[in-house]
């Protein structure tokens, strides 16, 4: 950590649930920025597995000097369940990955995955806006981010996953939110992308490879994806044999620490 911070009694507890959970960098970047505005809470990892979810989830946000929680694969989705209200990203994806308790018990609930990958290729120097978007994953992840690309001012989002229903779904709900952006389902990368964003799960293991087919790439065509990997995954070794700018899991993360720090702060226990 950046800051020191010191345990005591009265520390609060912001834990990050997922399956798995060992990848996670919350734990000491969301607990530095505590310590950096003099706040006693840190967050701390808790692996939930997708069968005990709806076991364990109730009983650790029933636990009193438990303020909020982060939330990674697979459950931004079902998460939503438990917030009393949401922010506009959150309500208008349907997923969140972060959750405060409020001072009347209530929680509510947002989601800046999407703003801290924006957020955080701005912060390398890169363009953003008038891009054309081909992203891999129509998760809690690939919602948020397709949302805040929208937002920034991209021209299109090509939106590729398995379930192609899924990614329709995804498709209407963005071209109902924000119109000037042209969203649809695809299966293929169209010649025409100049900005690849993979935010779903491949990557996540050693042995993964790309998350679809990509072809040879442009040197102008930008490169995201959303996996915390010790080594640079399948596809940011394609962006970097290709000669592309690129920005990776720890970009996005560092892009919303500030962001999820001050949210967690405006619930009224932290301060």
């Amino acid at each position: 950590m950046s800051h020191a911070m010191k345990i005591t009694g009265a520390t609060r507890l912001y834990p990050i649930i997922g399956d798995p959970i060992a990848q996670v960098r919350s734990p000491e970047t969301i607990s530095g920025g505590f310590a950096a505005k003099g706040i006693n809470a840190a967050c701390i990892p808790v692996h939930v597995p997708v069968d005990r979810f709806d076991v364990i989830v109730p009983a650790l946000l029933s636990i009193p000097n438990v303020d909020g929680a982060l939330v990674t694969v697979p459950f931004k989705t079902r998460i939503v369940a438990f917030a009393d209200r949401l922010g506009e990203a959150a309500q208008t994806i349907g997923a969140l990955n972060a959750l405060r308790r409020e001072a009347d018990g209530s929680w509510t609930g947002d989601m800046f995955d999407g703003a801290g990958f924006v957020r955080g290729a701005e912060r390398k120097g890169e363009r953003i806006r008038g891009r054309r978007v081909a992203l891999f994953g129509a998760g809690g992840a690939g919602s948020a981010i397709a949302h805040a690309c929208a937002k920034a001012g991209v021209q299109s989002i090509d939106i590729i996953d398995k379930d192609a229903s899924r990614a329709a779904a995804l498709a209407a709900k963005l071209n109902a939110a924000v119109p000037e952006c042209w969203v649809q389902a695809a299966t293929t990368v169209s010649r025409h992308t100049d900005m690849i964003v993979n935010a779903s799960p491949v990557g996540m293991r050693d042995d993964d490879g790309m998350p679809g087919e990509i072809p040879r790439l442009s040197a102008d065509t930008l490169v995201g994806d959303v996996v915390i990997a010790q080594a640079p995954t399948a596809l940011i070794r394609h962006a970097i044999a290709c000669g592309c700018r690129w920005v990776d899991g720890r970009d996005m993360h560092a892009g919303q620490v500030d962001a999820i720090t001050n949210f967690f702060c405006h619930g009224t226990r932290s301060g």
